[in-house]
């Protein structure tokens, strides 16, 4: 009764500038047609979906998940959208929980897997004594300060970012439900943004981000229209908080299209907003080509399937500032090591101001930057233990880059990878031999013994 009351509301209080966000007319697209089945949805995910819906409530498989299989991509995660409010949704199944409080969301566990369900949701709340639907609240920026607000399945495909990520797909029946000819721009590979792009970047800056993110990722193209205010909304990243602006910015580094993501990013304008330093970084041959080099590298690991740190990522980017701000003082005469540390703190305290990196990755970032002068020490017991150092493979991966983009000698990587898989009488034969240091010959002349306070008395 309730949520009629609300959508009675919510059609009375649409406006003339709100049409080109209403949904169109309901596009059913048939097995026969899309091609997806329901042996293709994970297993829990499925369950979950059909235990709702025996339960009498409306529940889909939605977002990324529908997206992505109809592009031919392996889905990593399968949520589920449905009407039932999250209590509701927690009495059904024993190993779940409520999670969160901007967003609240049911988490249902099957062993280590977890299946997000969350409740469908609007961007209007009602207002009962004005009779009408009024927009969730937001900044002077336009940026929403709350969107928690339930609502029907039509709100909250209109709620979503953009029309690919806008299906909805039935199990039971095995149907797709496309309110916003999502499915179209699919077989078109175009990205297209729902609703007024301007108000839509305004309301959540990060969907720039993601935009670009989802481009790369999905090798599709951004509409026109969803890419034209872009540029001159890049500022309002500023307003984003640093620890979702982290979030964000670590989902496009670890996607495997992180250098197509950075060239997009410097197109439109956004990379001043994402790492204030890139845009110096950027405008250096070297520390371009270094950067460059190494997304590629780490690009190629992760579509391999290879482990890659996010530690190691952040090493990366902001090793020319450090190198900048070290050389900077050794050209004030100071120590290299004790200067190498400075640098350091002072490069990652402004980040910190800038974006929320957890200080669990500086542990990683300062033995690969504070092991990097100890490849230049090719003698005594030095390299071995190095060799030993728990950090030694990661740092030695970034030596490589180094070289690789020219910023030192390719011939000390080359060194170091002989020397690893040489034997040991090898390796001894490889250690450059110190010029031994001559010792200062020792003054054996007897010194006159100095005086006792009581001759100096009878001296005087």
């Amino acid at each position: 009764m309730i949520r009629k009351f609300i959508k009675r509301l919510f059609t009375r209080a649409i406006s003339p500038s709100d049409q080109d966000v209403l949904p169109p007319t309901l596009c059913r697209i048939p097995r026969k047609q899309h091609g997806i089945t329901r042996n293709q949805i994970n297993a829990s995910a499925l369950k979950v979906t059909l235990t709702l819906q025996q339960a009498g409530y409306s529940a889909y498989i939605v977002g990324g998940a529908i997206r992505d299989l109809l592009l031919g991509i392996k889905p990593k995660d399968f949520d589920i959208a449905t009407n039932a409010m999250p209590e509701e949704v927690r009495g059904l199944f024993r190993r779940s929980r409520i999670i969160g409080r901007r967003f609240r969301l049911v988490h249902v566990m099957f062993g280590d897997e977890i299946v997000e369900v969350s409740t469908f949701r609007a961007n209007y709340t009602a207002d009962t004594e004005a009779g009408m639907m009024t927009p969730n609240p937001a900044d002077h920026h336009g940026r929403l300060l709350h969107d928690n607000i339930f609502g029907s399945q039509e709100e909250d495909v209109l709620r979503r970012d953009f029309t690919m990520n806008a299906l909805l797909y039935n199990p039971a029946t095995e149907e797709i439900l496309d309110y916003l000819n999502g499915y179209q721009d699919i077989q078109a590979r175009c990205l297209r943004i729902i609703g007024n792009p301007e108000q839509r970047y305004r309301e959540d800056p990060v969907r720039m981000l993601r935009a670009v993110r989802l481009a790369a990722k999905l090798n599709v193209q951004l509409d026109e229209i969803t890419a034209a205010p872009i540029g001159n909304l890049a500022l309002l990243l500023q307003n984003v908080p640093s620890a979702r602006l982290f979030d964000e910015t670590l989902k496009l580094l670890l996607s495997g299209h992180s250098l197509a993501c950075l060239i997009d990013l410097r197109k439109r304008g956004l990379h001043h907003g994402l790492l204030p330093i890139l845009d110096i970084v950027l405008e250096q041959p070297l520390g371009e080509r270094f950067i460059s080099i190494a997304l590629k590298n780490t690009d190629e690991r992760i579509q391999q399937n290879k482990p890659v740190s996010a530690g190691f990522m952040f090493a990366i980017l902001l090793w020319h500032e450090t190198l900048s701000a070290w050389n900077r003082r050794l050209a004030q005469d100071e120590k290299s090591i004790p200067a190498l540390h400075l640098a350091m703190t002072e490069t990652l305290s402004s980040q910190r101001a800038q974006i929320a990196l957890p200080r669990r990755f500086d542990s990683m970032i300062y033995d690969i930057w504070t092991l990097q002068p100890r490849f230049e020490s090719r003698s005594g017991n030095r390299p071995y233990r190095l060799l030993e150092h728990p950090r030694f493979r990661a740092a030695y991966d970034f030596l490589c880059l180094r070289c690789e983009s020219g910023e030192i000698d390719k011939e000390i990587a080359t060194w170091w990878h002989t020397f690893q898989h040489a034997s040991p009488e090898n390796r001894e034969a490889m250690l450059i031999k110190e010029t031994p240091v001559k010792k200062r010959k020792r003054n054996t002349r007897k010194r006159k013994p100095i005086a006792s306070a009581e001759h100096e008395k009878n001296d005087q």
